[in-house]
């Protein structure tokens, strides 16, 4: 090492700690109302699912006491809007986008370089306005997000809560982009440890996802808190086909209709699926596809190979089109593919069940959604691959169609009992701690630590 190097260790390192401990204390919080800051890559425009679910959660709580800032990116995922307002303000949410346009591309490698661009405007934007909130909440839009909250912590001594929407290295182990024993994945869960030692929660959308983690992690088990995703009850409300302009525009009125609506990718079985289109083709069944993704080319491939005129192929509605896709079928279908549940958790799940219609989940034995199905009394799960059974089933329901009626309004009264915005925001506003930490806004910020200090990576 120079001796200019040994000087940069010794002082500007913590030199430039104590400058942005400094400037932010002139932008401590000094309001009694507790100010939460919100990271994520995705949010509307953007039709991807966690934005969407981001900024209902952001608007339920601010319609409490919270004041919510979001750091977002430019849309890149959106219906033919390439660009948004850099700043938004609503009632107790402010809204601020990166002027970095996100690559809408499926490449992996280009969805990285994306992500990694994103976390790092995030990171300056917590060390330059971090004081002025009380917690940050990060989500794992991009992967490797929570980086920032761990480096706004140890300089600022900033709270910071880890949102776990899918589970990683898990998720690019069981696709099998890296290996288990790979250096990446090694070093990725090293990271994980630091992370979630330094945060005060981590939420995550299942007990299956909870249970990942601390088979691997078992310090962190009373840290982690299942909070499920939800659907508004109020917005989304069952429509009889007949009377449903979506259905009707896409003669699906008349038929017993499947539903797959969302993300077609990686993570979904998809092949379970196919294979019981292929059995039913000759069935007055017809199956909808809405939505994209990696294996939406494949899904189209597959129905024009084996020349089945059983499918309809829809591109993802704009979100005011909801409450009508999902209420256009009699069965909406919900997967995750063989390895992954615990890593993913299909938000789907919640808007079907508002839309009060039946449900077949196609998961692994030991899945959450065969619990909430279950216990919803809503449809029947089904092992991957079991593509006769999920068959058979569907032929029990187009006969019966009082029978998935009745299965339908169980579901619905399920998710009212239990996945309203009201119940999921009071258990967001648990872990946030909102209250103690309105006391506690007038307390000294924490010493912060110093960049000497960061842990070294074995």
């Amino acid at each position: 090492m120079t001796k200019a190097s040994r000087l940069w260790s010794k002082r500007s390192k913590k030199e430039f700690s104590r400058s942005l401990l400094h400037k932010n204390l002139q932008n401590d919080v000094k309001s009694t109302k507790f100010n939460l800051l919100i990271i994520t890559q995705f949010f509307p425009p953007d039709f991807a699912a966690t934005g969407q679910l981001i900024q209902e959660l952001a608007r339920n709580l601010g319609e409490t006491d919270i004041q919510v800032n979001v750091f977002t990116g430019q849309p890149g995922y959106a219906f033919q809007q390439e660009q948004a307002p850099n700043k938004e303000v609503e009632k107790n949410l402010t809204i601020r986008r990166s002027r970095t346009v996100k690559i809408a591309s499926q490449r992996i490698r280009t969805k990285a370089l994306s992500g990694i661009i994103f976390t790092l405007r995030a990171t300056l934007t917590i060390l330059k306005n971090g004081r002025k909130n009380n917690v940050v909440l990060l989500t794992t839009a991009p992967p490797f997000l929570s980086i920032a909250g761990y480096i706004a912590n140890l300089f600022l001594g900033l709270e910071y809560i880890c949102l776990i929407y899918d589970l990683y290295p898990d998720a690019v182990v069981e696709l099998g982009i890296v290996s288990e024993g790979s250096f990446i994945a090694k070093l990725w869960n090293k990271i994980n440890t630091f992370v979630w030692q330094k945060s005060k929660k981590i939420i995550v959308l299942s007990e299956t996802m909870k249970q990942r983690i601390i088979d691997r992690h078992p310090q962190f088990d009373d840290k982690i808190s299942v909070i499920h995703n939800w659907a508004d009850a109020d917005w989304i409300k069952p429509i009889q086909k007949e009377e449903n302009w979506f259905a009707r525009q896409h003669k699906l009125d008349h038929k017993f209709t499947v539903l797959y609506s969302g993300n077609m990718g990686r993570c979904h079985d998809l092949e379970t699926i196919l294979g019981t289109i292929k059995l039913l083709q000759h069935e007055p069944v017809q199956f909808v596809f809405i939505g994209a993704g990696t294996k939406h080319e494949q899904c189209r491939q597959a129905v024009a190979e084996f020349k089945l005129n059983n499918c309809t192929f829809l591109p993802y509605q704009d979100k005011t089109n909801l409450p009508y896709s999902l209420t256009a079928c009699d069965l909406a279908l919900v997967s995750i593919a063989p390895g992954l549940e615990g890593v993913v958790a299909p938000s789907k799940l919640y808007g079907i069940m508002a839309a009060g219609k039946a449900i077949a989940a196609i998961c692994e034995p030991h899945s959450y959604l065969r619990q909430i199905v279950d216990n919803a009394a809503c449809g029947a799960s089904f092992d991957n691959q079991s593509s006769q059974e999920l068959a058979d089933f569907i032929i029990s329901l187009a006969r019966n169609p009082e029978l998935a009626a009745n299965m339908g309004n169980a579901g619905r009264s399920y998710m009212i009992e239990n996945f309203t915005p009201k119940i999921i925001t009071g258990q967001y506003r648990q872990v946030l701690d909102v209250n103690t930490t309105q006391q506690e806004n007038n307390t000294q910020p924490t010493e912060p630590k110093h960049l000497d200090e960061l842990p070294q990576l074995s």
